[in-house]
């Protein structure tokens, strides 16, 4: 069961859903309408919302600003083998920002998703910067 929610917005929720469920190991929770989709991997939610002006988590603020996808908030998956993870995606036409760098807790890159949203692959060097016992 999640235990955290982020919710990105996209343009394209079918893409979406198809780039985290086919590259990055999601499941579909629920789908229950073409502005909306609920993902999960491990205790980690993904609320998917299209820019939507009807309602919902898409809806433009109240002075009127839209929602877009982008920016550099993100969140992290842990991988186990960056290098590899990073091949798989470069085949499938994923877009990086950068390239593969190491710090002092592992390796990370940034690979956006169709929307432009940023997710983090990270692949721990040291057993305390491990998000959980076991990775993907």
């Amino acid at each position: 069961m999640a235990t955290v929610q982020v919710r990105y917005i996209v343009y394209d929720v079918d893409a979406a859903i198809a780039f985290y469920t086919g590259q990055l190991g999601f499941k579909l929770e629920m789908r229950p309408a073409p502005p909306f989709a609920m993902l999960s991997r491990g205790d980690l939610r993904l609320v998917l919302s299209a820019p939507n002006p009807m309602g919902g988590g898409g809806q433009p603020m109240p002075d009127g600003t839209q929602q877009a996808p982008g920016g550099w908030n993100r969140f992290a998956i842990e991988v186990s083998d960056l290098a590899a993870t990073v091949e798989a995606l470069r085949r499938a036409n994923a877009h990086f920002r950068n390239s593969i760098v190491t710090g002092v807790g592992g390796k990370q890159i940034i690979v956006d998703d169709p929307a432009g949203n940023p997710i983090e692959l990270f692949e721990p060097i040291v057993p305390e910067a491990r998000l959980s016992s076991r990775s993907s």
